[in-house]
């Protein structure tokens, strides 16, 4: 393996990569695949794809058995049984490139349904001792009387540079369809044959078993599409022009399915590729979330004695609905509990229960967390009087997210922290119910041994413009991202450039924003609104289209009726839960240094200035020094474990490579590689540079093959650092990351 990651714009920047991947070389140089896979069902009458690939122009022979071992041979284990049963399938010479393919049709007889077989090859190598043979990997075929409908990722986006596709679950109403179709993964399919695309009503794999025929939802109907030579961007067709509906009343978008008929009889059989066969849709149409929801809002303002002032928002016709989640709005010093409309009208709209409440912030953060606790309590054992008991029996008292901002921000985390820790014991919920804790700007007043959000899904909002709690190197307690770093489980940050401390409430005043370019509070309020809804559906329903809003990048996916122009810039953090099917190359809480990740694997390089260490600005200010490789990241304190990479890249071809460990290497499993990074903040090359940079990401295995992915290929790239002063010499806001 020689580059798994080269960067290749030649733009200068200074980032912070917090993980790349590349596949570990394997031990043997030749190759088994059944369809392009080790492992596949196929049903007597088909066929299947057979090739080897090795060394060029070598004599080869494939070996089948009912047993697929492994056996030892001369200190190798080899991937057969070799029972009595065992026998050669066939032979023959590798070409000149290595390889050899041949279709290999499965008899229809009855007797071989519900059999698996296992295949391995042996390549002469005459270098090898003691046996002149290099054995493949092993695979196997297993026959099935007919082919089940399968479910196959076709519906996304045309991308203009590679991998040219995207599958993606939400598209926004009136923005175009687009399936794809790679042909070296589907064998069966030929160039210049003739198929049609059909959009469709969402339906459960029960429902398609039962009633199979296509119907298209689309204005002009199905649509005839040829397939071409030319890979993935010659076999992309538009399945929709932007016509279909997303109104889905009080949820997020309409379900569809998307069919690609290949035989050409208007049915879903086992012959099509279909992206929806399931209990999910294919993908979703969604709406602008940013406008109220279906149900008219009610508001009603009462106390329930000292620091219980509550203002409660819920669906007017809430007598005809069962029972909703309860979201507790936690305000900050010096604000009103009276000052958040724009998340409780909105909420409630959609079916939500908000209540906001007087929150004692004056003494501390301290006071802050338990009015938050107190408040949700009293809220809950006094349904049957406030607002006269229309409430009683349609609150979910199971389902709850606690929102805070500034020091009611730091004051949720808290609140959970004092559950967590079983120093406050609540009447009327406890720990579990808490679904998501989301803080806005908030405080850092107790650093980690209290503002905690442990293992609840955690939130932040962060405006890059805030003159009040702003991120300044010299000041931990307003540092907003400490929060986030020390969330375990699923966590989630968005930072919006331009926008300041009083710009996320709607008590008017002052937005206490420094900085060029600000957004303002309307703006401001429609970005929020625009995330809020998908934000609590995701973790409240798993609403799947819902999770796009939380990682793809702004400049290609966001919510529609959100401010747009070049003021307008926001970034976002995501990354999924621990029980999440995951691979971690390095989180760099392990194996300190720079030669070995976490996970064991091999780091190499040609970067320079690399370090790890902590995510701490350790110099006071901002000002670019040598010394402080870390400047401008702010995700941590000295008291906490959040670490990472830095680099400095001057625009010349370089890399960062890590070679994982031969048991780690199989990435088959997994859909998608993920990191974050940011630019540091006044470095020279940043400052150079003064915008977004790209760069490549490449993924090399043990026999050399090797796919690269510019991060620029999916709109964006890492973003330039908010063009703020102050906190020291020069011009930049904190490091601002982002999950690509």
């Amino acid at each position: 393996m020689q580059r798994p990651m080269r960067i290749t714009r030649t733009r200068p920047a200074a980032l912070a990569a917090l993980a790349l991947a590349a596949l570990a070389p394997a031990a043997s140089t030749s190759d088994l695949k059944l369809d392009g896979q080790t492992s596949v069902v196929t049903p007597m009458g088909g066929s299947v794809l057979l090739e080897v690939t090795g060394a060029a122009g070598q004599p080869f022979a494939v070996l089948i058995d009912v047993d697929g071992g492994p056996t030892p041979l001369f200190g190798e284990d080899v991937a057969l049984g070799f029972t009595p049963l065992y026998f050669t399938a066939l032979d023959g010479v590798l070409s000149a490139s290595g390889s050899f393919k041949v279709t290999i049709p499965i008899p229809s007889v009855d007797a071989l349904v519900g059999q698996q077989f296992f295949l391995v090859a042996a390549v002469f190598d005459p270098s090898a001792s003691p046996l002149p043979i290099d054995w493949t990997n092993g695979a196997d075929v297993t026959i099935t009387s007919s082919t089940p409908v399968g479910h196959t990722e076709l519906a996304g986006n045309a991308l203009a540079a590679y991998p040219h596709f995207e599958t993606v679950a939400a598209f926004n109403q009136g923005s175009r369809v687009a399936a794809a179709v790679d042909l070296a993964q589907h064998p069966g399919i030929s160039v210049n044959q003739v198929a049609a695309i059909y959009v469709t009503e969402d339906r459960t794999e029960a429902q398609w078993d039962s009633d199979p025929v296509l119907q298209d939802v689309t204005p002009f109907g199905p649509k005839t599409i040829t397939f071409m030579a030319g890979g993935v961007a010659a076999n992309t067709f538009w399945a929709d022009l932007g016509q279909l509906s997303g109104n889905a009343g009080a949820g997020l978008g309409v379900g569809y399915d998307l069919v690609i008929d290949l035989n050409g009889n208007g049915l879903l059989d086992p012959a099509d590729l279909v992206d929806g066969y399931g209990d999910q849709a294919g993908f979703w149409v969604v709406h602008d979330v940013t406008q109220p929801g279906p149900y008219a809002v009610s508001e009603s303002i009462y106390s329930g004695g000292s620091w219980l002032g509550q203002d409660a928002y819920y669906p007017t016709n809430i007598s005809s609905l069962g029972k909703m989640p309860l979201i507790v709005v936690s305000h900050g010093n010096g604000h009103n509990y009276q000052w958040y409309d724009h998340i409780g009208e909105h909420l409630a709209s959609y079916g939500y229960i908000v209540m906001s409440h007087q929150n004692n912030t004056g003494p501390g953060v301290g006071t802050a967390s338990t009015t938050t606790l107190t408040n949700t309590d009293y809220f809950l054992g006094n349904l049957a009087t406030i607002a006269g008991g229309v409430l009683d029996g349609h609150v979910d008292g199971g389902t709850i997210v606690w929102i805070g901002h500034s020091r009611g921000g730091e004051g949720v985390a808290i609140a959970y922290d004092k559950l967590f820790d079983g120093t406050y014991t609540p009447t009327n919920f406890d720990m579990d119910d808490i679904k998501l804790v989301s803080s806005i700007a908030p405080t850092d007043f107790k650093g980690p041994s209290q503002a905690d959000p442990h293992d609840v899904p955690y939130h932040l909002w962060v405006g890059s413009s805030d003159s009040d709690v702003w991120g300044c190197a010299d000041n931990n307690i307003a540092q907003s991202f400490h929060l986030h770093d020390r969330a375990e489980d699923e966590r989630q940050a968005i930072t919006l450039q331009g926008v300041g401390h009083g710009d996320f409430h709607d008590g008017g005043g002052s937005s206490w924003a420094n900085g060029p370019c600000q957004v303002g509070r309307q703006d401001t309020h429609k970005i929020m609104r625009g995330y809020l809804l998908p934000l609590i559906k995701h973790h409240l329903e798993d609403n799947v289209p819902a999770e796009d809003f939380l990682w793809r990048q702004w400049e290609s996916f966001k919510p529609i009726g959100a401010p747009t122009g070049t003021c307008v810039v926001v970034t976002l953090m995501h990354r999924r839960g621990k029980d999440a099917k995951k691979f971690v190359v390095d989180d760099f809480q392990t194996n300190p240094g720079t030669s070995l990740a976490s996970s064991g694997a091999a780091v190499t390089f040609d970067v320079t200035d690399v370090t790890e260490g902590l995510n701490d600005d350790s110099n006071l200010s901002f000002t670019h020094n040598a010394t402080d490789e870390f400047n401008g990241v702010t995700l941590g304190t000295t008291n906490d474990d959040t670490a990472g990479l830095v680099f400095s890249w001057d625009g010349v071809d370089r890399r960062l490579q890590f070679d994982l460990k031969a048991e780690d290497a199989d990435a088959s499993g997994y859909a998608w590689l993920s990191f974050r990074t940011a630019q540091l903040t006044r470095h020279t090359l940043t400052v150079a540079a003064k915008e977004d940079v790209t760069f490549e990401v490449e993924l090399m295995d043990g026999s050399g093959n090797a796919s690269a992915i510019s991060v620029g290929a999916y709109g964006g790239g890492v973003e330039a650092p908010y063009a703020r002063t102050g906190c020291g010499n020069g011009t930049g806001c904190g490091a601002e990351f982002e999950t690509i």
